[in-house]
């Protein structure tokens, strides 16, 4: 049973795969969105991978240097390479989103498929006394209470703060949808012809599910790119640790502006813009795929 359910996932991983790949060859802007954040992550690591020194060391160069060919975007007051910070704090907040969207996504599919399909007192439990709750607690004083009491936070404890709060939409979402797929006929037969509950969960339901667990993913990385920004300008964030929002974050509070230093400051604010675009299309291009209206309207 074990190897029919290992096989039956790995299934489900193809179908997933197959799925993305038919998005980015039927729709022009999930394709469009897909390349630029390709794009972007790839130049990134090219540049940490070429620079011969770590872009957070502070006092390695002149400070307050505007654009120059020697430093394409300028160095902030720390006298760091303000081009070399923003593509490790743009593959620093990748990390984190991307952390935090695969956690979310597979806790509350599971939680979900768990919840509906067996229904009863588990179902009460799971939803009303575990998801509700995390549903309903304020995310931001929890942050600060974590803040609060971790004195030098790292990306990974704030990738783990955004996973507390990132699991329990996409839960309730599944189980509805779990709910109404476990009283189709096929659930019937499939029942019938012998196979247990999670067989039925992984090859008969889950399925299904594919083209949803998609766009909750990359929803679920547009939220946690907007809300990492929102929680390191609050200054909240890793002090000690380069990301688009820390960046931001320290050139407000050397007031880059009003001392002329726009390279500091309007290069992570570009690139979040890049990225919301992206993924913002991205997004659209999924609804238009899975609206089936949409898609005969164009």
């Amino acid at each position: 049973m074990r190897k029919q359910i290992f096989y039956n996932l790995i299934q489900f991983v193809r179908r997933l795969i197959k799925n993305v790949y038919l998005i980015l060859a039927m729709n022009k802007k999930f394709r469009i969105g897909f390349i630029t954040i390709i794009s972007i992550v790839l130049i990134c690591i090219l540049v940490i991978l070429m620079i011969p020194y770590d872009p957070s060391t502070v006092g390695r160069f002149k400070p307050n240097q505007p654009p120059s060919l020697s430093h394409i975007l300028g160095t902030d007051s720390m006298g760091r390479d303000v081009f070399a910070q923003l593509c490790l704090g743009t593959l620093h907040s990748f990390i984190v989103a991307l952390i935090v969207a695969t956690f979310g996504t597979i806790v509350g599919a599971f939680l979900g498929f768990i919840s509906g399909y067996y229904g009863g007192i588990l179902d009460n439990y799971l939803i009303r006394i575990v998801i509700d709750t995390f549903v309903t607690i304020p995310m931001l004083p929890v942050l600060i209470l974590i803040a609060s009491l971790i004195r030098a936070p790292n990306i990974w404890v704030l990738a783990g703060s955004l996973c507390i709060f990132s699991w329990a939409w996409p839960a309730r979402q599944v189980r509805s949808q779990t709910i109404s797929l476990k009283r189709r006929d096929f659930i019937y037969l499939a029942k019938l012809s012998g196979m247990n509950s999670m067989e039925i969960i992984v090859k008969e339901i889950m399925p299904h599910m594919v083209q949803w667990m998609v766009a909750n993913y990359v929803n679920a990385v547009l939220w946690t790119f907007l809300t990492e920004a929102g929680v390191e300008l609050l200054g909240l964030g890793p002090p000690t640790t380069i990301t688009l929002g820390m960046i931001i974050y320290w050139a407000i509070s050397y007031v880059a502006m009003l001392r002329g230093l726009w390279w500091w400051l309007f290069p992570p604010i570009i690139m979040f813009i890049v990225i919301f675009i992206s993924l913002y299309l991205m997004h659209l291009g999924l609804e238009e795929f899975l609206n089936p209206a949409k898609r005969l309207s164009k």
